[in-house]
């Protein structure tokens, strides 16, 4: 396996979808020469033309619009929202149509239409640029919400995403572009949606995290380990649906949980989840669920983006709390 950066993998999957399948379209704002703002489209049009991966104008509600209805035409299409804090503009396009559609139409029409956006900080972006919004989506019934933490995740989930009949916000961390590399399989496979993946094996406490979380609580787990503190890490990978059987496995092996997520307190999922396992697993429990997670205020301005995001020291400490309980 060739190691790959996260960026090039989230490329190659497009790339090899476009081969495979004369129906998958890429679009979005400056995507076709330029390769988009972060060249994660880069060279694909030289290479497929530019009635397969071309540009749109500066509107994203213009951008989910057409997608919805090149799949009445049976296009399976790619659009890109340049960064996630933009999809404001196109709700209405996901919220009121994707994922509605095949209820709507009972099951006779397909909904394949993946939106991918990157999201998150540690890259000091404008304001609106970084925003954690993934909480809000994976509120939306008929919405999948997939988050990948590394490159080999990347590009097998981005292909399942391409391939599934059903809307799928596909999520790439900002951050991780550039600064994360690892080994990818080559050519082309699939990675189940709907499926956590133990990151790290643990006996003594299991920290759930996903996307930009992933990497600092893997961080974490290498610290805890210094102090004979065994963390399973679990990654999410889909956030909505949850797979509940993966992360009431964990629970039931260490009994102890950490959440972690990059957003606000009160954004993101990790609620959710903390929700999910006080209701279904609360008896395997044998302390109270930590949780990490950035404040509650709006994304600050990159001056004091360091200071704002969650550190792996964060994880440590509230483990050790955790841990510690009784």
């Amino acid at each position: 396996m060739a190691t790959k950066s996260y960026i090039d993998a989230v490329r190659e999957a497009m790339d090899l979808a476009l081969e495979k399948d004369n129906d998958v379209l890429i679009f979005g704002e400056d995507v076709g020469k330029n390769g988009g703002v972060f060249r994660a489209t880069d060279g694909l049009q030289a290479k497929y033309g530019e009635d397969r991966v071309f540009n749109t104008p500066l509107a994203e509600s213009g951008i989910g619009g057409l997608a919805i209805g090149l799949t009445t035409q049976n296009y399976r299409p790619v659009m890109e929202i340049q960064f996630f804090g933009f999809v404001f503009e196109v709700m209405d396009s996901i919220a009121g149509q994707m994922a509605r559609n095949r209820f709507r139409f009972n099951g006779t029409r397909q909904m394949p239409i993946v939106v991918r956006a990157p999201y998150g900080g540690g890259t000091k972006t404008p304001e609106m640029h970084a925003d954690n919004l993934e909480g809000m989506v994976s509120q939306i019934p008929g919405i999948r919400v997939v988050m990948p933490a590394n490159p080999a995740d990347a590009k097998g989930l981005l292909l399942s995403a391409i391939e599934s009949n059903d809307p799928v916000v596909f999520l790439e961390n900002l951050h991780l572009y550039r600064s994360l590399k690892g080994e990818v399989p080559e050519g082309y496979y699939t990675t189940p949606l709907d499926k956590a993946s133990v990151a790290r094996e643990g006996s003594d406490v299991s920290i759930i995290s996903y996307g930009g979380g992933v990497p600092v609580a893997l961080k974490a787990a290498e610290t805890l380990a210094k102090s004979n503190i065994s963390a399973e890490v679990l990654d999410l990978r889909t956030v909505s649906p949850l797979d509940i059987e993966s992360i009431g496995a964990t629970v039931a092996k260490t009994g102890r949980v950490v959440v972690v997520q990059e957003a606000q307190r009160m954004a993101g999922i990790g609620a959710n989840v903390m929700s999910e396992i006080s209701e279904r697993f609360i008896l395997n429990l044998k302390a109270p669920i930590g949780r990490v997670a950035a404040p509650d205020s709006v994304y600050p301005f990159g001056q004091a983006e360091n200071d704002w995001m969650i550190k792996a020291d964060d994880v440590v400490a509230k483990v050790m709390e955790v841990v510690n309980y009784d």
